[in-house]
């Protein structure tokens, strides 16, 4: 562990591995349909040859699920730890796929340090050091980042609202631009994305969640801030009801600001669905599709991506468990790494999208 990384030794041996990396493609490849790709954990990748060779047959893209966040990263304000992220990094190399960062400054998983930072100065510093260091390492290997996570708070009181935690606290909304410009400076070619979840249903939390979102992108696209997508994560709720127009309108705004769409967390919560595999597989898969064709109807997205690929290693039954005790169903592939009507469904977006 060390505040500057030997990024030499290790962009070396990854890019000896593969010829295909961050998205990038060899020169004369015809340009792909939008990318199919989930969230992976390192541990799983070392220790499950199943899970692991499910990813690399399946997907185009990776992002690491916790290693690239604060908490996993940041032990101290002097050290830095990348040892998970690198073991995802060089898997991705080896198997010839994308990489996705995930994420840069997010209320989330922040380690207990960084509660002690109150004055501007610090948290400039700080946050913008970070970035640099981060993006600086994987530079040519990570063709996208969620710069800025989640930070419209589930109840915004007017469309100014943030959620509060150090860096919104210290910087205001000044936190976001700040490191959209850090990370463009780090990597001019990164895609970088502002990612954000419950935009998609109906009522007056999502629509004034969808309010508060499209002002931070006004802001920052008519104060020149380099920004280039917006993340839609899309963990969904199949007893929610979608709002089509809500969303579309959100949808056509965006573009008209000159930014793409991404789908980057993909799930179906079953938790209140049937308890019968076949009839809750069947609804899963008829919420994602809903959910991709009020997306794609207005702007295609460049990427969809599961949060996890396989029922055996996902974040749902940690909040949403069953109450007839059975495992949760949320993602393309059950525990036995066989494909369900969740897979067929993003295998047809991902094949008809431009």
């Amino acid at each position: 562990m060390q505040l500057q990384p030997d990024r030499r030794s290790f962009m070396a041996g990854a890019f000896s591995s593969a010829a295909v990396l961050g998205g990038c493609r060899p020169a004369g490849a015809a340009a792909p349909t939008a990318a199919y790709g989930c969230a992976v954990r390192a541990d799983m990748l070392d220790r499950d040859r199943a899970y692991a060779a499910a990813v690399a047959s399946r997907c185009r893209t990776v992002v690491p699920e916790s290693a690239l966040k604060w908490l996993d990263l940041r032990p101290s304000p002097d050290r830095f730890d990348f040892a998970n992220a690198d073991r995802i990094a060089a898997f991705a190399a080896r198997h010839g796929l994308g990489l996705r960062g995930h994420t840069l400054a997010w209320y989330g998983a922040m380690p207990a340090w960084t509660e002690a930072v109150t004055a501007r100065a610090e948290a400039q510093r700080l946050l913008t050091d970070h970035i640099e260091t981060v993006v600086s390492r994987y530079r040519g290997l990570i063709g996208s980042w969620d710069v800025v996570n989640e930070p419209i708070p589930d109840q915004p009181a007017s469309r100014d609202d943030l959620r509060p935690f150090a860096w919104s606290r210290a910087l205001g909304l000044d936190y976001i631009s700040l490191a959209f410009r850090a990370a463009a400076a780090a990597d001019p070619a990164a895609r970088l994305v502002l990612n954000e979840y419950d935009l998609e249903y109906l009522g007056e939390r999502y629509a004034a969640r969808r309010a508060g979102l499209l002002h931070v992108l006004r802001r920052l696209v008519d104060g020149g801030v380099p920004i280039h997508a917006v993340g839609l994560q899309a963990h969904l709720m199949p007893d929610r009801p979608l709002d089509r127009d809500g969303l579309q309108t959100f949808l056509r705004e965006v573009r008209a600001m000159g930014l793409n769409v991404m789908v980057t967390e993909l799930d179906v919560v079953d938790a209140t669905l049937p308890g019968d595999v076949a009839q809750r597989d069947a609804r899963v898969a008829a919420s994602a599709q809903a959910f991709l064709t009020l997306v794609a109807e207005v702007s295609p997205p460049t990427d969809i991506l599961t949060w996890g690929i396989s029922d055996r290693y996902t974040w749902v039954p940690m909040y949403f468990t069953r109450s007839d005790g059975l495992p949760n169903r949320p993602l393309p592939l059950d525990a036995d790494m066989n494909p369900k009507p969740l897979m067929a469904v993003i295998e047809r977006f991902t094949r008809a999208s431009p």
